[in-house]
């Protein structure tokens, strides 16, 4: 369940700690006190999207840390290597800066939003007052009866039998052309991949060619380098070389080495100095007879580079990437020349693999036709809990039209019916369904959706909305029911459910040293009259008042305690 929250520099909030509860906690306070910017700042701890237009004005950053307790084994911890801390405390913090950057953090180790919004989903629920408008857009309702059935895997393995058929059938449509199509396409492959095989291609050639132009290019300069070199190594005619003059060195130093030791030794380093001499000019000499160039054969590299660069022009940047456009030519070729018998294999395959998507659709469909039986009395029976005995609500699935009757959902097309009174036919809720009526469906929904997953909090954002009096009463008692196994957060404007809360939060709007700020206080029972009695009858408030505010605590004691 989610203990602290605690907000720095969110909208108007400068600064709030708020400690939750287990079961029902509710937060109350006037229009525009901020009630919502909690809410917002919960969405933000768990992934939500942010904007830099929630930090309030003059801060250099906004922060929201919040910490879990009491978290089951959530497969996000095994996933991805991090949980609770010894005591069992999992600490979310998440910054948001100015320039959009966002640093989120799970117990000091950081992690990116995108695992922080994938941990949020199996922490806590956000349900909007605007979630009701999903009642009213059919492509939500299959995935609503979806996750209610539980028939991902079916719907998985669906989904890949489709995508096989929806592959074969587009290979079949790049075959598929008329004769005109067929021989124009035939004559452009059939040019360019014999201009690529006169061309004799091969892999590297152009690096090769490039590398033995440069240094045609400048084989004067490294010829006649290379002659020097052997002329002061070797000498010639006129003159000798480095090897003639360290011998003749070594010759005159060892006939004097009789004589003197030291001369001996200087003789023996000059042998040394002439053995790497005569190697060297050997090297050397082996160099230059490698540089055999053959007249014209710069010229013939010019023009193979030609070919080369205006061919890359056509068919890839490197001769790799051309002769793989020759093979991909090559095999489209083949298949328009032979199309006739590919055609005729991919039909088969083709109706092979729509009779594969067509059962597993059939067993999906089957699937949904139990889950929405289940769905329609679930919701029926909390439906009658919310002050709607008499309201039918039905899932209506039908089959897709189109050619093949599918799509990547499967063969169903879903749609939530109801009938609000008695003898009037079923018809789609949005036609029909008021705003209150909506409210009550939505939470009605979203808690038997709820009881499928290990989510530990739910937080209701005024999904009160349009609805008073006895149906007041009755959301006020279906939420404490859903408290009893799991921690609800309620924002409301309603005295029935903030009556009914465990623990009860007072957002206050005002105003210090010429800025607004929001403060959040834990009320007790007094202070909860009080802003029961001010729910009930506005700013006047009067001992009548305090007087129902405290029959509705009352009343909602001993619901909760019966």
């Amino acid at each position: 369940m989610l203990s602290l929250l605690h907000i720095e520099n969110i909208a108007v909030i400068e600064s709030a700690d708020i400690q939750f509860d287990r079961g029902f906690n509710a937060l109350t306070g006037e229009t525009g006190a901020g009630k919502s910017i909690v809410v917002d700042a919960i969405g933000a701890v768990i992934g939500g999207r942010t904007s830099r237009d929630l930090i309030r004005t003059g801060a250099k950053s906004a922060l929201v840390n919040a910490v879990f307790t009491a978290l089951p084994a959530l497969p996000w911890f095994q996933e991805n290597g991090l949980g609770p801390d010894e005591d069992g405390n999992l600490m979310i913090q998440r910054e948001i800066q100015p320039d959009g950057r966002n640093v989120c953090r799970i117990n000091g180790r950081p992690i990116t939003v995108a695992q922080l919004r994938s941990l949020g989903r199996q922490l806590l629920n956000i349900h909007g007052q605007h979630d009701g408008q999903q009642l009213l857009d059919e492509s939500c309702h299959l995935d609503y009866l979806d996750s209610f059935g539980g028939t991902s895997g079916l719907l998985k393995e669906y989904q890949k039998a489709y995508a096989d058929f929806i592959a074969i059938r587009q290979e079949m449509a790049a075959l598929e052309m008329d004769e005109a199509e067929k021989a124009r396409r035939i004559d452009t492959l059939s040019f360019q991949i014999g201009e690529l095989e006169r061309a004799e291609l091969r892999k590297g050639e152009d690096e090769e060619l490039a590398q033995r132009r440069e240094l045609l290019r400048n084989a004067g300069r490294l010829m006649e380098a290379v002659e020097q070199a052997h002329l002061a190594l070797s000498g010639d005619e006129d003159r000798e070389g480095a090897a003639s003059l360290a011998a003749e060195a070594e010759n005159a130093l060892r006939s004097a080495g009789r004589i003197s030791g030291r001369a001996a030794g200087l003789a023996g380093q000059l042998a040394e100095l002439r053995a790497t001499a005569d190697d060297l000019a050997e090297q050397v000499r082996d160099l230059r007879e490698e540089f055999d160039f053959e007249p014209g054969e710069l010229d013939e590299i010019e023009s193979r580079l030609d070919v080369l660069y205006r061919l890359k022009k056509k068919y890839g940047a490197t001769v790799e990437e051309m002769l793989a456009y020759l093979e991909r030519s090559q095999k489209e070729l083949d298949d328009i020349q032979y199309s006739t018998d590919t055609l005729a294999r991919l039909e088969k395959r083709c109706s092979k693999a729509l009779k594969t998507a067509q059962e597993r659709a059939a067993a999906l469909s089957q699937a949904r036709e139990q889950a929405g039986k289940a769905l329609q009395a679930r919701i029926q029976q909390e439906l009658a809990q919310l002050d709607m005995p008499k309201v039918r609500f039905h899932a209506e699935i039908t089959a897709k039209s189109g050619e093949i009757g599918l799509d990547a959902t499967g063969m169903d097309e879903v749609q939530f019916l109801m009938s609000a009174n008695v003898g009037e036919d079923l018809k789609p809720i949005q036609k029909i369904a008021s705003g209150g009526e909506l409210a009550r469906i939505m939470l009605a929904l979203k808690n038997v959706l709820a009881e499928n997953d290990q989510v530990g909090t739910m937080v209701f954002d005024e999904v009160d909305t349009g609805v008073s009096g006895r149906a007041a009463q009755k959301v006020a008692e279906k939420l404490a029911d859903v408290a009893r196994s799991k921690q609800v957060l309620c924002v409301t404007h309603l005295p029935q459910l903030a009556a009914m809360a465990d623990v009860h939060f007072s957002v206050e709007k005002g105003e210090r040293k010429g800025r607004t700020f929001t403060q959040v206080e834990s009320l007790d029972r007094r202070r909860r009259m009080e802003e029961l009695a001010r729910l009930t009858s506005g700013a006047h408030i009067t001992e009548a008042s305090l007087k129902s505010a405290e029959e509705l605590l009352d009343a909602a004691e001993r619901y909760k305690q019966s």
